[in-house]
């Protein structure tokens, strides 16, 4: 039988998992056995009787820094698979196709920071790849993980309902994601588009990919910038929008 996904936290606060990620999707997946959750307490590898964590940072500053020696113990006393990530503002930017190349894979180890970040010199002895979620400060590294471990086990095979789903999502093809419609076919005075209700299967997924293309260019110019340059390289097919 082959093992699970596995997500392990290292955080400060092991009881605020699995928090979201008992309900829905992710939920019933875990429940299923298509993945698992492992949250360690980082104050077990503490060695004084205060469970001591962090400490004031040296050159000064507000703020207290977690300490190096008892994040590498935490790190060496807990078994887990896949790479070791530390969630921070300092990190690369997390992007879809990070999530799925982790997803792919037989699981992740996070690392939850707290107060003003962990010892630099842990995460250089251990190779820790520093990722952030986006330009913005949390509290901790605790939401921010629940956020990668969601966006990585809806990937696994068997949690979506519709697998084909996900090839049209936001990112997937490098653009944002196409607007949706649903009944009632007219919502105080704003009608459906009239495509969407022809049948006419080409002319729909034309006019998805011409919307998805005005969302991204309007919206998310870096990503409009990548993808005409992907698009420039490959010849175009008979029917797409240029």
């Amino acid at each position: 039988m082959t093992a699970p996904w596995t997500a392990t936290v290292l955080t400060l606060f092991p009881e605020m998992f699995p928090g979201p990620l008992a309900h829905s999707l992710a939920g019933k997946a875990r429940a299923g056995g298509i993945w698992r959750l492992d949250a360690v307490d980082i104050r077990d590898f503490a060695e004084d009787k205060h469970r001591t964590v962090d400490d004031t940072p040296f050159g000064g500053g507000p703020g207290m820094v977690m300490r190096p020696d008892v994040i590498d113990r935490a790190i060496a006393g807990t078994e887990f698979v896949g790479p070791l990530l530390y969630l921070t503002p300092r990190g690369k930017r997390l992007d879809q196709a990070r999530v799925r190349d982790l997803a792919a894979g037989p699981g992740i180890a996070l690392l939850c920071g707290r107060f003003e970040g962990v010892d630099q010199r842990v995460i250089e002895a251990r190779g820790i790849e520093e990722v952030s979620l986006g330009d913005f400060v949390l509290s901790g590294g605790e939401p921010a993980a629940m956020a990668l471990i969601d966006a990585c086990v809806r990937l696994l095979p068997g949690v979506a309902g519709d697998a084909a789903s996900l090839d049209e999502e936001s990112f997937a093809a490098g653009l944002l994601e196409y607007p949706h419609y649903t009944r009632p076919q007219i919502w105080q005075g704003r009608a459906v588009p009239p495509v969407l209700l022809s049948g006419h299967h080409d002319e729909i997924r034309r006019w998805r990919l011409a919307e998805a293309e005005r969302a991204t260019r309007e919206r998310r110019a870096d990503l409009w910038t990548q993808y005409r340059a992907r698009k420039d390289r490959v010849p175009q097919k008979a029917g797409e929008v240029s």
